[in-house]
C-alpha cells in the first residue's frame, strides 16, 4: 500500500500525517522533527511526501492549534484496528468541541456499558488524535487520565477549545 505524508511545526511540536488511499491512516505528535519523521519508518516505509495528498486538512489542523474551531469529518483509514476499536474512535468522534465525556459514556455509546477499560485502551490505539478527539475523554470524576501525547498535552488540547 502506497502512503503520503506531510510534516507540521507546530506550537505542539512536530506533527507527521501519513494518508492511504482510503484515508487518513495516522497523526504523530512529536517535540523533535526527528522523532516526528521516525514514526513514518516504523509503520509506513516509503511514504512518499506530499502536502497536496491531504487537501487543505494541515492548514484546518494549524488553525485548530491556533484555537480556531474547526471541523475533521476527513475519512480516516482505521483498518488496522478491531471493529470494537473502530467502534470506540467513531463514538468519539461524535464528542462536540469543548465538551469533554467519560470512558463509561463511551462505553454505553458502544453497546457495552461495562467496558470502560476496554474503551481506554482502544482510545490508547487511536491512530489520529485530534481528528479522532481521544483527549475529549476523561475519568468518570472528571480528572485526565491517559493520552498517548502524555497528560499535558491533553490539558494543552483542552485549553485550546
Amino acid at each position: 500500500m502506497q502512503y503520503h505524508f506531510t510534516l507540521l511545526g507546530t506550537g505542539l511540536g512536530y506533527v507527521v500525517l501519513v494518508r492511504s488511499a482510503a484515508g487518513l491512516a495516522r497523526v504523530t505528535i512529536a517535540p523533535s522533527m526527528k522523532e516526528a519523521l521516525g514514526s513514518l519508518h516504523v509503520g509506513y516505509p516509503g511514504s512518499m511526501e506530499s502536502a497536496e495528498a491531504f487537501g487543505d486538512l494541515p492548514q484546518r489542523l494549524l488553525r485548530y492549534l491556533g484555537g480556531e474551531r474547526v471541523t475533521f469529518d476527513d475519512n480516516i483509514d482505521l483498518s488496522a484496528l478491531t471493529d470494537f476499536q473502530r467502534a470506540v474512535l467513531e463514538a468519539a468522534r461524535s464528542i462536540p468541541y469543548g465538551e469533554v465525556r467519560s470512558y463509561g459514556w463511551l462505553a454505553c455509546r458502544v453497546g457495552n456499558p461495562m467496558a470502560a477499560r476496554a474503551v481506554g485502551q482502544a482510545l490508547a490505539r487511536n491512530p489520529v488524535p485530534i481528528v479522532v478527539p481521544c483527549h475529549r475523554v476523561v475519568g468518570s470524576d472528571g480528572s485526565l487520565t491517559g493520552f498517548s501525547g502524555g497528560l499535558e498535552m491533553k490539558r494543552r488540547l483542552l485549553e485550546i477549545e
